[in-house]
């Protein structure tokens, strides 16, 4: 089997330390097994876009000297390809309309996950709706690269939104198809998208979609436990200095730079850095305290 990554980033913020994390993993677990990694833009969510982010995302991936193979896959070009899916979803009888707020929610169970109200009593065709995916009864399970053996009984959550009422398609259908696009075979990104692995392998097969191999990274977090993100005002990588950010970055990711590498060039790092990589090496945990 070819080995195919991607590095899927939003383009609502600059990239920052977390960022690097999961684009250098993937970069060297695909590059270390002479395999291809891809890149892809979700922008899926206009209103929350950073005006640079677009621009200068790839931008900060070439400084870093972290190069992709072939054109890059914007979301926002494929917005048919998800509607075909959502169509084949509710053909089968396996998706469905559904106009309740968070609130409504909210107050029928006392809870957050989705009590199936509109599944039972759908709204007026004329009225504004999410789509949601039928989870009733559905286990999920696979063995994650670098976290081990992980279980869901994805019911638990309620049935979840691929389409959101607004008309915007959700992530969790959007990447799946393009996944399955793609040809990915190997995922390597962070453990803040552990959970919603098994939402995505619901639909994988539901979309008669073959799975690729999950591993998850930790998430750089600060002291206070929050994941380094654009919400939380990470600062955006230096492009002017990425040596010293890539050894910071194996050093997180478990991997053991010598100390002569930091006068080495981009090219020796990455070089080096391929020729060493162990996935075995990334710290089991989700999550690890990062100070700059």
């Amino acid at each position: 089997m070819t080995y195919i990554g991607r590095f899927a980033p939003s383009p609502t913020g600059l990239l920052h330390f977390g960022s690097l994390l999961a684009a250098l993993a993937g970069y060297l677990d695909a590059r270390a097994h002479q395999g291809r990694w891809l890149l892809r833009i979700e922008d899926l969510d206009p209103p929350r876009e950073h005006p640079d982010a677009r621009l200068q995302i790839p931008q900060t991936l070439a400084d870093f000297g972290l190069h992709w193979d072939d054109d890059i896959l914007f979301q926002s070009d494929r917005l048919r390809h998800y509607q075909a899916a959502l169509d084949q979803l509710h053909q089968q009888q396996r998706a469905y309309r559904c106009d309740c707020s968070r609130k409504q929610i909210q107050q029928r169970s006392g809870s957050t996950a989705y009590d199936g109200h509109c599944r039972q009593h759908p709204p007026a065709n004329t009225t504004a709706s999410a789509w949601r995916s039928i989870t009733r009864g559905i286990d999920t399970a696979f063995d994650d690269g670098i976290q081990g053996p992980q279980r869901c009984h994805l019911s638990d959550g309620g049935d979840f939104v691929i389409k959101r009422k607004d008309g915007l398609f959700a992530y969790q259908l959007a990447v799946v198809v393009d996944d399955a696009f793609q040809q990915i075979s190997h995922i390597v990104r962070g453990c803040d998208l552990l959970e919603e692995t098994h939402r995505q392998l619901h639909l994988q097969q539901q979309l008669g979609f073959s799975s690729p191999h999950y591993s998850h990274i930790p998430v750089a977090s600060n002291a206070t436990g929050q994941k380094l993100s654009k919400q939380n005002l990470a600062q955006p990588l230096d492009n002017s200095r990425p040596v010293p950010q890539l050894i910071d970055a194996l050093r997180f990711l478990g991997q053991q730079p010598p100390p002569e590498l930091h006068d080495a060039s981009l090219d020796e790092l990455l070089s080096w850095a391929t020729a060493h990589w162990q996935q075995a090496w990334v710290p089991r945990q989700p999550a690890i305290i990062w100070e700059p």
